[in-house]
């Protein structure tokens, strides 16, 4: 069973919390820890850089997978240093477009799988990039927006939920 298959297959499953939320005014500025954000319907979290983009709104990753990556590369993976917006602390982040995940206030739709980029090999290490491949998280469209905090509760539901 894949990673995704365990998480998209149980609507009503508690993933885990949130335990690190970050945010960057530009592409290329370094994430910012931040205890909360507030998202809007459409547009993704205000003040991120990829607020009011089609669909890129929020990514999220999960520090089971970001402790996996540390494993297999030998070096620390800090979530900070990832360019995710979100981490939460267990479970496999749905990959399979249409899920749904309800992440505090916000209600969140998969788009895709989130690819890592070259900059985390600047940011984090040469390596880093590949090591990241298929742990990289998911990027999600905001469906309905709210404040994402820091201990919420991320719940998986069905694509119609």
């Amino acid at each position: 069973m894949s990673l995704s298959d365990r998480a998209d297959a149980r609507p009503g499953a508690v993933l885990g919390r949130v335990v690190s939320l970050h945010v960057a005014p530009a592409t290329r500025l370094p994430m910012r820890e931040v205890a909360e954000v507030v998202t809007e319907t459409g547009r993704g979290i205000v003040g991120d850089r990829y607020h009011g983009a089609r669909h890129r709104h929020v990514t999220v990753q999960s520090a089971t997978a970001l402790a996996a990556a540390e494993r297999a590369w030998g070096r620390p993976v800090p979530a900070g240093l990832t360019r995710r917006n979100i981490t939460l602390d267990d479970g496999d982040v749905p990959t399979t477009p249409g899920v749904r995940l309800r992440l505090g206030e916000a209600l969140l739709e998969v788009v895709r799988v989130a690819a890592p980029c070259k900059l985390l090999d600047d940011t984090i290490g040469v390596g880093a990039q590949e090591v990241l491949r298929r742990r990289a998280g998911t990027v999600f469209r905001v469906l309905e927006g709210g404040a994402i905090r820091i201990g919420d509760a991320a719940v998986v539901l069905g694509p119609s939920d």
